[in-house]
This record gives C-alpha cells, sequence and structure tokens, in this order.
C-alpha cells in the first residue's frame, strides 16, 4: 500500500489469497486517520467470482461513485472507493508469492476440493498444531462446529478435556454460572455447588459455540477469566486458576458488533487471535457432487446417487442454499426418503414480497369471509415459522432478527399455533413439520 502524503487518500494493491481490513483501529491492513471512518469499515477479500467490497455496517458508509454499497463486486483492475471522507484506489496484480493450500478433497469430516476449501484446509492445518485461541466465523450451517472439532483432535490438547457451551440456549441470567459454576447459597436455587464449563475444561480445550450472542453485560467477565487466566465461582471470593484454550464460533461479523457496541473490541482482540472464515456454499458450488457423494455415505444411502442427475444437478447449483450445508444434508435426506428428486422450485418458499409460492390455497365457501381469512392467515404463520425455525435452526434470537418481530411476539407465535423446535426439527402440535437432520454443520 502507498499512501499519498498530506491527502486522504490511499492506494491498496491487493493480490489472489489476500483480504484487506480498512478502518480507523490500528489493528487493520489499511488505517485511515479519518473520523468518519468507522472502527473496522470495511473488508475487501477474493471470491471464486471477483474482489468483493463488504461494508461492516460502518456509520457512515462506503460508496462507489458515489452509490452507498452494502456488499458489491469492485470493477477491477482500478477501482476507487468512498470511506468516509476518505477516497482509496484499489488495483489488482497477480501475486508474487503462492498461495498456499492443501491438494486434498478432505479434512477430517469436512469435505472440499474447491480452492476456498483447500485453503481453508491449509490454514487449519496451521492451526491445529498451535495452541492459541481460534474464532471462527461464518454463515449458519456453513460447518463451524465441526472445523472446531477437527481443531482440537488434531491439536495438542486432543487427550485432554473439551466442552462445549453454546452461548445462544442460555439464559442471561445463569450464563456465568454456566461458565465459572457457583457455591452452594450463591442464589436462589443454587442448592448444591456447581463446577463451571472453564473448570470442566481444565488442561483442554472450550468452545464457545455463537459468541456473537454472549449479553454485552457478561463479556468483561469472560475478558477478565480470558486475560488473568482464572476464574471466581458465583458468591466465591478466592479465585480459580485455569488453563483452558478457546476456540469460540459465530455466525456473526463481530467486527460489526464491535462497531455498533454490542460487541467489546478487547474481548474481540481476545478471541481472534487466529481468526478462521468458513466459506458459504454459494461460494463453492464445485463442491456439490462431492458433499453429495459424503452425504450419502453417512446416511449408509449410497444406492440413491441415481437420484441425483446431471439435470438434478445442474437445478441445485442454480440455488442460492442460504442454509449452506445442513440445507443440503436436508436436501439429500429428504430425496433418499422420498425415492424422488425434488428440485427447489418445488419447495414453498417465502419470498421478499411476502408471498408464498406455489398455488393459491382452496377458497370454500361454506365459512364467513372472516373465518376463512383467519384460516388462510394462521397456515400462513404456522408454514413461516416452519421455515423461519429451521432456517435458524432453533436459535430463537437469530429468527426474531430475522423475522423482523422482537422474541417476545415470536414467542407468542409459537405458543399460538403449538410450534416447538427441537433437535429434529419444528412440530406444529401433534403433527410433524420440516425435518432437520441434526447436522452440527453451524
Amino acid at each position: 500500500m502507498e499512501r499519498e502524503a498530506g491527502e486522504t487518500s490511499a492506494r491498496i494493491v491487493v493480490f489472489d489469497g489476500d483480504a484487506v481490513r480498512l478502518g480507523s483501529h490500528e489493528a487493520n491492513d489499511v488505517v485511515l486517520a479519518d473520523p468518519h471512518v468507522s472502527r473496522f469499515h470495511c473488508r475487501i477479500e477474493r471470491t471464486p467470482r471477483s474482489w468483493r467490497i463488504i461494508d461492516q455496517d460502518s456509520l457512515n458508509g462506503t460508496r462507489i461513485a458515489g452509490v452507498q454499497i452494502h456488499d458489491a463486486d469492485l470493477p477491477l483492475p482500478d477501482c476507487k472507493i468512498e470511506v468516509g471522507d476518505s477516497v482509496v484506489l484499489v488495483s489488482e496484480q497477480p501475486s508474487t508469492t503462492q498461495v498456499e493450500f492443501l491438494d486434498q478433497p478432505s479434512f477430517g469430516d469436512l469435505y472440499g476440493a474447491s480452492f476456498p476449501m483447500r485453503r481453508l484446509f491449509a490454514v487449519l492445518e496451521r492451526v491445529c498444531e498451535s495452541e492459541s485461541n481460534v474464532l471462527i466465523e461464518g454463515e449458519s450451517g456453513t460447518g463451524k462446529e465441526l472445523v472446531a472439532t477437527e481443531i482440537i483432535r488434531r491439536g495438542p490438547r486432543s487427550h485432554k478435556p473439551f466442552v462445549v457451551v453454546d452461548c445462544s440456549a442460555i439464559s442471561p441470567s445463569i450464563i456465568e454460572s454456566e461458565l465459572f459454576g457457583h457455591v452452594r447459597g450463591a442464589f436462589t436455587g443454587a442448592d448444591r455447588e456447581r463446577v463451571g464449563a472453564f473448570e470442566s475444561a481444565q488442561g483442554g480445550t472450550i468452545f464457545l459455540d455463537e459468541i456473537g450472542e454472549l449479553p454485552l453485560e457478561m463479556q468483561p467477565k469472560l475478558l477478565r477469566a480470558l486475560e488473568a487466566r482464572e476464574i471466581r465461582r458465583v458468591g466465591e471470593s478466592k479465585s480459580r486458576k485455569i488453563d483452558v484454550r478457546v476456540v469460540a464460533a459465530t455466525n456473526r461479523r463481530l467486527e460489526r458488533e464491535v462497531n455498533h457496541g454490542r460487541f467489546r473490541e478487547d474481548l474481540y482482540f481476545r478471541l481472534s487471535v487466529v481468526t478462521v472464515r468458513v466459506p458459504p456454499l454459494r461460494e463453492r458450488l464445485e463442491d456439490l457432487e462431492l458433499l453429495i457423494r459424503a452425504i450419502l455415505e453417512n446416511l449408509d444411502a449410497q444406492s440413491s446417487a441415481h437420484l441425483f442427475t446431471r439435470q438434478v444437478l445442474d437445478e441445485m447449483r442454480r440455488h442460492n442454499w442460504p442454509g449452506n450445508v445442513r440445507e443440503l444434508r436436508n436436501f439429500v435426506e429428504r430425496t433418499v426418503v422420498l425415492r424422488k428428486t425434488e428440485t427447489q422450485n418445488d419447495v414453498p418458499e417465502i419470498t421478499s414480497n411476502g408471498k408464498t409460492s406455489g398455488t393459491m390455497p382452496a377458497v370454500g365457501l361454506e365459512h364467513s369471509f372472516r373465518e376463512g381469512k383467519e384460516a388462510v392467515i394462521a397456515d400462513y404463520e404456522r408454514h413461516y415459522l416452519s421455515i423461519l425455525l429451521e432456517w435458524a435452526n432453533g436459535n430463537l434470537s437469530r429468527a426474531a432478527r430475522k423475522a423482523k418481530i422482537d422474541r417476545m411476539s415470536l414467542y407468542r407465535l409459537m405458543d399460538r399455533h403449538g410450534v416447538r423446535y427441537t433437535a429434529h426439527g419444528t412440530k406444529n402440535g401433534g403433527s410433524s413439520g420440516p425435518r432437520s437432520s441434526g447436522d452440527p454443520s453451524r
């Protein structure tokens, strides 16, 4: 990078395999001394198709040719982007060094022959050799828990304790006790002493899943535990030393959460000594056939491979796969069970304008207009909840954000229709809804 002296401008040269962070914080690859630039303003990264710029929910936005963007392909070889009051010229050049990747189609239970996955495998091979804290970022369903499992299985603490904590599934009122334990009488209901997750993982590894859901008031206590390498049980005055490696995962971009004040900056840096980003399925569609074979083998259903014809595979490649590998697994399992191939167009989806794809419901005049309308609305709400909860894998906070309603409204809707989410999918009253594979690819 070359900076022109005396001006709020910079020139960046991007190379294959690089990812560049821009912002006012000194941890960025390009630091801009501009009061209108956020701490972590935007990110430029390589996708299979092009270079892409992603705004990290900055306060003043990112613009190309005066148009504010959130996520867009860069028109290289030369492109000017406006960041706050600064102008950055981005140019592309071939890398002078070879990008490291592993030339193998799998890494334990992770499968992929595409360039993004082989590059990920090379990163994981190095990460597994260390004992540093690791932050795994990726969309829901990409396989973050599988990545964490491989890091631990191949790491120097593989034979030591391994404890998993899902930060999104624990009530904020008891999460401190879950992490650090408590003594008898520490609070109402604490009728016995309890060892927390960090003590249980002593000498080994603790996996903090969905760390982005950790309540803000709990974050300083976790930071103190990581920095001092000691914890204190709830209701206890003495501290206990811990020796634990922390692997955390999130489907959020924590840099964005830092910009919004929802995640502590110092805790973010403590967790992300090494950051691993798992690519979404839409960026590695060439892995579809390999993944289907692996899923069929896992289901002991290799004889069903003939169901996935060339036509079906072409249709699958046109699908965006918002649920990533988990959605693919559900589709393959459903195809095997039903013994027929459904194209993605056969699956009802809630579209952006709120309509459901497919035919209109039948109209019966035996009911009044009001009764018929209420029945249709109830059917829509049940169907929407079923798809929403499967998409969020039961994470109610994430589901509420997606639906743009508060959690209490979501609870009331679920209670009204008797919808419950289990490890095997959603249930509407006593009847089974859409299935979920229970695959831990989060």
